[in-house]
């Protein structure tokens, strides 16, 4: 039976009134469809400067009847995401979750460097990465959720800052077949491209869309209603991908 995703990224709740606004409008869009999906995955920046109070919001506006699976962006903290989001104990380790949803795993893994906007997959993500989809086994269909794209997405902005050291997430992806797909956020546009071999789906932002350069000088269109993907995986581990705004 075919799978429901909906994918939403880069809330940066600051407090704000108008972060706010636009978060709960794509939440009370998603809590009011007729099919609700199997699972929300959200792919990082929840928060803006990373402070427990954000968190704190994020933790009432992300509640739905439907499972909500995330991981941190560069804009996160990982000691308070763990303390006030997750109710575990304020460790900095990565932030690294795997979730069964229907007849499939989805690894929510944490690419972050602290401090730092580049993204990097640590040697123990690889690993536990590695071991997640070793134990699943091939007959189970993947997906793996990270923030920052591994490839080249053309603007400046998100690519002065995509996920780094490539080689060993290329090599992961030959050793794991069945993984269908790689999905990200932090770039603030929709974009869909490939890489090892594997479609990688950007999510639009919440908070702001990125102009392309081809648009505008000015990247940022805070105009813009929030948009979110949903993603249909069916039985033959084929994944479709839509893309939306809430007006």
């Amino acid at each position: 039976m075919a799978l429901l995703l909906a994918q939403l990224s880069d809330f940066h709740l600051d407090g704000t009134a108008r972060s706010t606004e636009r978060a709960l409008r794509v939440m009370d869009h998603l809590r009011a469809l007729p099919t609700a999906p199997d699972a929300l995955l959200v792919t990082g920046d929840i928060a803006d400067h990373g402070a427990p109070e954000e968190y704190r919001e994020a933790a009432g506006l992300l509640t739905a009847p439907f499972p909500v699976l995330c991981c941190p962006g560069n804009h996160d903290e990982r000691r308070a995401y763990r303390e006030v989001l997750l109710g575990e104990a304020a460790e900095p380790g990565p932030i690294n979750r795997a979730h069964r949803v229907g007849d499939a795993v989805v690894l929510m893994c944490d690419a972050t460097i602290p401090g730092r906007n580049e993204g990097w997959l640590a040697p123990e993500t690889v690993s536990w990465i590695d071991a997640t989809l070793t134990a699943f086994g091939p007959g189970v269909p993947a997906l793996i959720a990270f923030h920052q794209p591994p490839v080249a997405l053309h603007h400046p902005l998100p690519d002065g800052s995509c996920l780094g050291d490539t080689e060993e997430l290329a090599e992961l992806l030959a050793a794991h077949p069945q993984v269908v797909a790689l999905l990200t956020g932090h770039a603030h546009t929709a974009a869909v491209s490939l890489f090892a071999g594997v479609p990688v789906v950007v999510a639009p932002a919440v908070t702001w869309t990125l102009r392309m350069p081809w648009e505008s000088d000015d990247p940022a269109d805070r105009a813009a209603p929030p948009g979110l993907a949903f993603h249909v995986l069916d039985d033959d581990r084929r994944l479709t991908t839509h893309f939306r705004v809430v007006s």
